[in-house]
C-alpha cells in the first residue's frame, strides 16, 4: 500500500513539475492539450522507473509460489533469483522498463488531456467563465479562504463541488482512454497467455533482443486477432474495462484534487485565484 502511495507521488510530481514547466517554456501556440500529453507521458516514464523492479520481483515471486506445494513470503527469496540471474542486478530489475512503459503509455496521454479538458468545460459550465480554466482557477480560489468559507456556511460545498467535477471529469476521460486503448490491453493479455508464466529474470536473458522481438510480436497478433475475430475481437472486454476506470479515476483523481485544494486553503488570501491544474 505505501509502494503504491510512493508510485502516485512519484507520478504526480513529475506530472505537475513538467506541466508547469513546459507551460511557462514554451510558446502559447502550443495547444494545453499538446502540453497536457507530453507531462502525463514524462510523468509514466518517471513512475515506470520505481515500478518496475517491484514487477520484476513480483513476477519472479509467482514463479517460485507455483513451484512449490507450500505457501509463504517468497519476496526475499525472488530477488535473490533476480541477483543470481547472471545479467547484473540493475539491468535485470530494470529489464522489464521498456515493455512496462509501452504498456502504459498508450492510455496515460489520452486519460490526462481528456481530463484537463473536460474539467475546465464542466467548471465553464458551472461558473460562466471565458474559459474552462479560468472557471476552475474561480472555483478552486473560493475553497482557499478556511474562514470565509466556514462563516458563510459554503466550505462543505466548495469541496463537495470540486470533488463532484473532478470526479465526473476524471471517469469520463478514463472510459474514454480505456475504451480507445483496448485493442493494445487485449494485444498485450493475449502474449501473456500465449508466453505462459515465467520470471522475468528468465524470460529477459536475452536483454534489447528479447523486447524486440516482443514488439514484432504485438503486431502478428494485433493481426491474427484482427483475421479470426475482426473488430470485436479487439475490443473484446472494453465494456468492464471503461467501467473500472471509471470507477478508478474518478476516485482517485477526485481525492487528489480535493486534498490538494485543503492543503492550500490556508496560504491564499480570499481573492487570489490559484490555478492547481497548471
Amino acid at each position: 500500500m505505501l509502494f503504491s502511495y510512493f508510485v502516485a507521488g512519484v507520478f504526480f510530481i513529475t506530472y505537475e513539475a513538467a506541466k508547469s514547466g513546459l507551460t511557462n517554456w514554451l510558446p502559447s501556440v502550443i495547444p494545453q492539450p499538446a502540453i497536457h500529453a507530453v507531462a502525463s507521458g514524462a510523468a509514466e516514464l518517471a513512475s515506470c522507473v520505481v515500478l518496475t523492479p517491484a514487477e520484476v520481483v513480483k513476477q519472479n515471486a509467482q514463479v517460485i509460489r507455483q513451484s512449490e506445494s507450500h505457501a509463504r513470503s517468497t519476496s526475499a527469496r525472488a530477488f535473490r533469483l533476480v541477483r543470481e540471474s547472471g545479467n547484473g542486478l540493475g539491468r535485470t530489475l530494470w529489464s522489464g522498463y521498456t515493455a512496462l512503459a509501452a504498456r502504459n503509455l498508450p492510455f496515460t496521454p489520452l486519460h490526462f488531456p481528456l481530463f484537463e479538458f473536460l474539467r475546465g468545460q464542466l467548471c465553464k459550465q458551472r461558473h460562466g467563465r471565458k474559459t474552462g480554466r479560468e472557471a476552475y482557477t474561480q472555483a478552486t480560489s473560493r475553497s482557499t479562504s478556511r474562514s470565509r468559507l466556514q462563516a458563510n456556511g459554503l466550505e462543505p460545498a466548495m469541496f463537495t463541488e470540486i470533488g463532484a467535477v473532478t470526479s465526473t471529469a476524471a471517469a469520463i476521460s478514463g472510459a474514454t482512454a480505456a475504451l480507445i486503448t483496448t485493442p493494445t490491453d487485449v494485444v498485450k493479455t493475449r502474449m501473456m497467455l500465449a508466453a505462459g508464466v515465467g520470471g522475468v529474470g528468465q524470460n529477459d536473458r536475452n536483454g534489447a533482443s528479447q523486447e524486440k522481438r516482443n514488439a514484432a510480436r504485438s503486431l502478428e497478433v494485433a493481426k491474427c486477432i484482427f483475421r479470426e475475430e475482426g473488430i470485436r475481437g479487439l475490443f473484446r472486454g472494453a465494456a468492464l474495462r471503461m467501467v473500472w476506470t471509471a470507477l478508478g479515476s474518478g476516485l482517485y483523481l477526485g481525492s487528489y484534487e480535493m486534498a490538494k485544494v485543503w492543503l492550500k486553503r490556508d496560504s491564499l488570501e480570499p481573492g487570489n485565484a490559484i490555478d492547481t491544474v497548471g
